[in-house]
C-alpha cells in the first residue's frame, strides 16, 4: 500500500480542528478578516509561493443539527443534486483506502478541474462535547490518471469541525486551501473564492433543509 494513503490523518489533525472550533487560532500569522455574512466570519492568509489565499471560516449555520450537517457533507450522491458545479463525483477503493474523484465545472473558456483526495470523518468527545470532524487532502493513485482537457488540482486540503450551537443549529469551523493550477490569474481565483466560500455554506445549509424533507 502507498504509505501516503496508509497514514491517512493523524489523531492530532482531528484534535487541531476541534481546538479551532473552540478557540480560533489566528494569532502569529497574517490572517485578515475578509468578510462577515449571515453569522459567518471568513479569514484569509496569503500563501507567498502561489499568491493565493487559504481560508478559515467560523460561524453558525441555523436549523442544521450537527449530525445532519455531517451526513449531508459526506453524501456524495446527494451533493450531485444540490451542487451545480459538480460534473462527476464518486468514491473508489484504491489499495484498501477510499479515494474520492471529483470533477468541477469551470466556465468557458477555462478548463474543468478535477480532484483526487482522501477524506475521513470522525466523531470525537471533547470534555463532553460531541464534535464531528471531516478531513480531506489531495492524494495521487495510479487508478486515477490525469485526463486530457482537465487540470488536476494537486494542492487541496480541507478540514471541517461541527458541533451543536446549543439550539437547533451547528457551530462550524472550516479550514480550506485550493490551488486550481493552470493559467488563471491569482486575483481571479481569489475573487472566486471570496464569493464561493459563503455561497457554498449557504447552499450547504439549504441542502440540509431539503435533506430532511427527502428522507
Amino acid at each position: 500500500m502507498d504509505p501516503a494513503l496508509a497514514s491517512g490523518f493523524s489523531q492530532e489533525q482531528f484534535r487541531e480542528a476541534c481546538a479551532e472550533l473552540q478557540q480560533p487560532a489566528l494569532a502569529g500569522a497574517e490572517w485578515q478578516l475578509m468578510m462577515e455574512t449571515l453569522g459567518i466570519s471568513i479569514y484569509r492568509l496569503l500563501d507567498q509561493q502561489t499568491g493565493l489565499y487559504e481560508y478559515k471560516v467560523f460561524g453558525v449555520l441555523e436549523d442544521c443539527p450537527p449530525a445532519l450537517l455531517a451526513d449531508v457533507y459526506m453524501d456524495l450522491d446527494y451533493r450531485k443534486q444540490w451542487d451545480q458545479y459538480v460534473k462527476e463525483l464518486y468514491e473508489k477503493e484504491c489499495n484498501g483506502e477510499t479515494v474520492v474523484y471529483w470533477e468541477v465545472k469551470y466556465p468557458f473558456p477555462m478548463s474543468n478541474r478535477d480532484y483526487v483526495y482522501i477524506r475521513q470523518r470522525r466523531e470525537l468527545d471533547v470534555e463532553g462535547r460531541k464534535i464531528y470532524v471531516v478531513l480531506a487532502q489531495s492524494t495521487s493513485v495510479p487508478q486515477f490518471a490525469e485526463r486530457s482537457g482537465v487540470i488536476r488540482v494537486k494542492g487541496y486540503k480541507q478540514s471541517l469541525a461541527i458541533e451543536s450551537d446549543g439550539k437547533k443549529g451547528s457551530k462550524v469551523f472550516m479550514h480550506y486551501f485550493d490551488n486550481p493550477g493552470g493559467q488563471i490569474p491569482s486575483w481571479l481565483i481569489n475573487w472566486a473564492a471570496k464569493n464561493g466560500v459563503p455561497n457554498f455554506l449557504k447552499d450547504l445549509a439549504k441542502a440540509c433543509q431539503n435533506y430532511l424533507q427527502k428522507t
